[in-house]
């Protein structure tokens, strides 16, 4: 699936499209990540969220390029908490500086760390 696919479509129903091209039943899916398969059917269908793990589970188990579904999933979360707002660009463009700056202070401090050693 192309990357711009990928997000433009929810979490749920990109599980469900991965589910379907490996020619697993809802049922085979969620007994190999050991969930109802209630749970699974409100996941696919947008009714219940899943959480990280299960998202890392699912992509595992259909061997989805790794990512994959956890890039979905956490900019469906985002979207879904700003999409409202009139300075969305501004929050994201905020948010995307706070990462890298603490990316770059984690940096820091292991070099640091090493040093010292």
């Amino acid at each position: 699936m192309s990357r711009i696919f990928c997000q433009m479509i929810t979490t749920g129903k990109l599980i469900r499209n991965y589910r379907k091209e490996k020619g697993l039943l809802i049922r085979q899916l969620a007994a190999f990540i050991d969930i109802d398969q209630a749970i699974l059917s409100k996941i696919e269908r947008g009714k219940r969220s899943p959480n990280r793990n299960l998202i890392l589970k699912i992509e595992n188990i259909l061997n989805i390029k790794k990512d994959t579904l956890l890039l979905n999933y956490f900019s469906e979360k985002i979207y879904n908490e700003i999409k409202d707002e009139k300075i969305a660009y501004k929050i994201l463009n905020q948010a995307s500086q706070k990462v890298k700056w603490g990316n770059n202070k984690n940096n820091l401090i292991r070099e640091t760390k090493r040093k010292v050693k």
